[in-house]
């Protein structure tokens, strides 16, 4: 389950996360975004037996690793990683003239996997919705694409964690009301109490799954992420 691919993620989540789903990863620089996503679907990935795809955008498939070993996070034998030099190849076989449907290529990559392994897919995160809009020409539309666009991710059965960049106290909405239109929000935090930085995360919402309101801290363990409880305030 997913609650429980994280040391104390059950004191945030008291029922899990359920197929299908599009779940906005949101926070602002350093608030371990990327960490969470990546070691919740390692993890969960190891036990469940199932097979996943984490979508980098921002930086190449090896960068990503070594920032996660260097934090005790292992790659799960059952996670693929496509990076931005992956889309670019896919994108340079595509005939004809036209800017590029950059959303268009990352449901390709994903029908890819469904196609490969069946319903033994089922979880893919992409990161960042950020770096996505930077690579589309044509934003005109924006909410229409995206609810076309997590509705095929729905319909493909998965839960789909998008890791987007948030700054505290805005919107959970970049260019196509994005907070609207998806299942779940897990804001990724940052504190100051008592001259400490600490890391919290807190569900805003999450449909069909009994949850924790409150913010909780994360740290980074040994082995990787850890919840230890509800924050101060």
């Amino acid at each position: 389950m997913f609650r429980n691919s994280i040391e104390g993620l059950e004191k945030v989540f008291r029922t899990d996360i359920e197929v299908p789903k599009v779940v906005l990863v949101s926070g602002p620089p350093g608030s371990m975004k990327t960490s969470f996503c990546y070691s919740m679907m390692s993890s969960y990935l190891d036990n469940a037996n199932e097979k996943g795809l984490y979508i980098t955008l921002e930086e190449s498939a090896d960068s990503h690793l070594n920032n996660m070993r260097s934090i005790g996070i292992k790659l799960s034998p059952n996670m693929e990683i496509s990076d931005f030099t992956d889309l670019r190849e896919i994108d340079d076989i595509v005939e004809g003239e036209g800017a590029t449907d950059y959303l268009h290529l990352v449901e390709q990559t994903i029908r890819y996997m469904k196609k490969s392994h069946g319903d033994q897919f089922t979880v893919v995160t992409i990161d960042s919705l950020g770096a996505l809009y930077s690579l589309m020409e044509d934003q005109e539309g924006m909410r229409k694409k995206m609810f076309y666009f997590f509705k095929n991710l729905r319909d493909f059965n998965l839960i789909t964690f998008i890791v987007m960049e948030r700054s505290p106290g805005t919107p959970s909405s970049l260019l196509g009301n994005e907070g609207f239109l998806v299942d779940g929000i897990i804001e990724m935090g940052m504190d100051h109490t008592r001259g400490k930085l600490a890391r919290y995360i807190q569900v805003e919402k999450m449909r069909a799954c009994d949850h924790s309101m409150e913010r909780h801290t994360i740290e980074v363990g040994k082995t990787g992420l850890m919840v230890l409880g509800p924050a101060l305030s």
